[in-house]
């Protein structure tokens, strides 16, 4: 495997910040142009239309495959940057959020399952500001999972066939299941600020 370039320093012997017109940046943005088009297509013809709401499904997916891949490309070559540290956690909210609401929009989803799940997702980058002047709170595993259950669960809502009883109940199931993991995670980061910022006031000797 080819070790990623490391940053080439100036004339001054610093390090050169790397630029923003980078693949990841790119793939930020392609996500971010995908969510107008992604609820277009879901809330065109009241969500009936199956060969529109495939397109949606694809919409949707292309955009989480790019969040999967812009990351990892960022730090294993060296290119994050500001704008990619502000610009990919909003395409990420922007994208499940969309799917959240129109979900419910097309009443396929309960909204106290949107609510609850918006109001964490927000909270959470809410607490995040609070505490940035203190320190940073990483995603834990319990996050990353809870993604991972969201994408898989409105993937699975997105797709047309909600008359098969098995498809139906699955996005039920793991829908279940990314909620509980949602507000469990949720409750930790609120802890883990708390704490954070209370080692700030108070640091040991």
């Amino acid at each position: 495997m080819t070790n990623p370039p490391n940053p080439v320093p100036s004339a001054a012997g610093r390090v050169h910040a790397p630029s923003a017109w980078n693949v990841p940046n790119a793939l930020t943005v392609l996500r971010l142009v995908l969510v107008p088009l992604f609820v277009w297509l879901l809330l065109r013809h009241d969500g009936t239309d199956t060969g529109t709401r495939l397109l949606a499904t694809a919409a949707f997916v292309v955009a989480i495959v790019t969040d999967r891949f812009d990351g990892d490309i960022a730090r294993r070559w060296n290119l994050v940057t500001n704008f990619g540290k502000i610009a990919d956690p909003i395409a990420d909210k922007a994208l499940t959020g969309a799917a959240f609401i129109g979900l419910s929009l097309l009443h396929e989803l309960p909204w106290w399952v949107t609510v609850v799940v918006l109001v964490r997702e927000w909270g959470v980058t809410a607490l995040r500001f609070w505490v940035i002047r203190h320190g940073v709170m990483p995603a834990s595993r319990g996050g990353k999972l809870k993604t991972v259950l969201q994408a898989i669960a409105l993937g699975l809502y997105l797709l047309p066939w909600q008359s098969f009883a098995l498809l139906h109940w699955s996005a039920i199931i793991i829908m279940t299941a990314a909620v509980a993991v949602t507000l469990i995670t949720g409750g930790d980061y609120l802890v883990r600020a708390l704490r954070l910022r209370a080692a700030a006031k108070h640091p040991l000797p």
